[in-house]
């Protein structure tokens, strides 16, 4: 980015202007002198500057009326403030008024230069987090979701209407169809989108942790508290929480999250005073709850706060007519990535994708395309894909006079550990989401068959 040079000096004494114009030319500064602030505001209606001098006292129109001026026309430039005559409340008043700095005349060209650098380095920082929320607002933007199914029409029509409001969100689907791409287009296309969004995954949290990871604790509330912590409810205070995989949660915690979005208040461990939090919740799951539910496996009372507005994403085998831009968009996406240049797929490579039946869903379809791009030899991606995961029938127990459903249940739950750990290279967190586990529980499982 280059860096900001337009300046605009303003001073009633022509030797102070021409002694700062001088000076901060040799600098690299394109400067532009007014004698007041009246002659300042004509200049920046035809122009704009990255930084302003301004001094205090000055005839027709002073520094504190250009600033309050300057604010109510939302003049973007870093204004530094000058004066002979100032005190500490006046500094004070310029800085509330909206002034980056202020410096005492007469000052040395060194204090002055030091002044402006750090400007300079405040208005780079800005305009480059101006950038950066614009491309992650951009990345995950309803826009962002790939497909022209009704089925996602219709997920893109329910973002719109909610995103609005404040009301919970519950995001059904199973693992790998993009449920916290949906939470983020909901939370960057409403009204906190300036703020911050956070992620919980509460089934990938021990169960005597994860109170803490949302409500945070106090000092020596517990062995290894050895300070004061902040939760996730408090650190998305004005903006949203995705509690993902809401089904995991302990039925203990469930009362407490019931307690909290109701109140809209959290207690953390260890600490009887309530705090007041603003957060929209939006949960998501792969359960079905409703079921879980009926078998006392999650609170009701909880489903029906959480289950304000329902978004159900549908899975990719039930909307292949999204595969072929979901696949075009994907070697788009690893182009820019790896810096490849994989220029298209062949019909028979892409019908082989559509007919594929994808129990990961959109999340596989992507590791299959990353991987196929990584691993091709020619530009354009034929079959057979290179390093394609082939999809196995769904596996049965063996043929045995064993009729033990505990014992047959065990070779079934290992094979499927297997194939899952297989279609994720080994990625834990993703086979556990595949298999619908939580991932303490795959953990305990793999070390019960002797899996790595």
């Amino acid at each position: 980015m280059t860096r900001l040079k337009k300046l605009l000096v303003i001073d009633d004494e022509e030797n102070m202007r021409h002694v700062l114009q001088s000076l901060l030319e040799k600098e690299g500064y394109s400067v532009t002198a007014a004698e007041n602030g009246s002659t300042a505001l004509e200049l920046l209606d035809k122009s704009s500057f990255d930084t302003i001098l301004c001094d205090l006292r000055m005839p027709e129109m002073d520094g504190m009326s250009f600033l309050k001026q300057a604010h109510d026309r939302k003049i973007d430039a870093t204004i530094i403030v000058m004066s002979a005559y100032g005190t500490i409340d006046q500094a004070l008043e310029t800085i509330q008024l909206g002034a980056y700095d202020y410096i005492s005349k007469p000052f040395k060209p060194a204090e002055i230069i030091f002044t402006l650098k750090k400007a300079e380095e405040r208005q780079l920082l800005r305009r480059e987090n101006l950038v950066l929320k614009k491309e992650v607002s951009r990345t995950y933007s309803f826009k962002s979701l790939i497909g022209s199914s009704p089925r996602i029409r219709d997920v893109i029509s329910m973002i719109e209407k909610v995103a609005p409001f404040k009301s919970s969100v519950l995001i059904t689907g199973e693992s790998g169809t993009g449920k916290e791409l949906v939470a983020r287009a909901i939370h960057y296309a409403g009204p906190r989108s300036a703020s911050t969004f956070l992620a919980i995954n509460c089934g990938a949290i021990p169960e005597n942790l994860l109170e803490s990871e949302l409500f945070g604790h106090r000092k020596g509330a517990f062995t290894g508290a050895v300070h004061d912590r902040r939760g996730y409810f408090e650190e998305a205070n004005g903006g949203t929480l995705l509690l993902d995989e809401i089904g995991e949660m302990p039925q203990n915690l469930q009362v407490k999250l019931l307690r909290a979005l109701q109140e809209e208040e959290i207690r953390r461990v260890g600490e009887q005073r309530a705090i007041p939090v603003d957060v929209r919740v939006i949960a998501s799951t792969s359960r079905n709850l409703a079921e879980e539910v009926a078998r006392n496996a999650f609170r009701g009372d909880l489903l029906y706060r959480l289950n304000v507005l329902p978004i159900h994403i549908a899975p990719l085998r039930d909307r292949r007519e999204d595969i072929p831009l979901l696949v075009e968009h994907f070697i788009q996406k690893h182009n820019r990535t790896h810096r490849l240049s994989i220029s298209g797929i062949t019909p028979a490579a892409l019908t082989l994708l559509t007919e594929s039946p994808w129990p990961g869903n959109v999340r596989e379809l992507e590791n299959t395309i990353e991987r196929a791009m990584v691993l091709s030899e020619t530009p354009v991606l034929d079959v057979p894909l290179p390093g394609e995961m082939s999809v196995p029938s769904p596996a049965t127990p063996p043929k045995t006079d064993d009729l033990s459903i505990k014992r047959n249940t065990k070779i079934l739950e290992k094979d499927l550990i297997t194939r899952a750990l297989a279609a994720t290279g080994g990625n834990k967190s993703r086979a556990a989401k595949l298999l619908e586990l939580s991932y303490p529980a795959l953990l305990s499982k793999m070390t019960e068959y002797g899996l790595k």
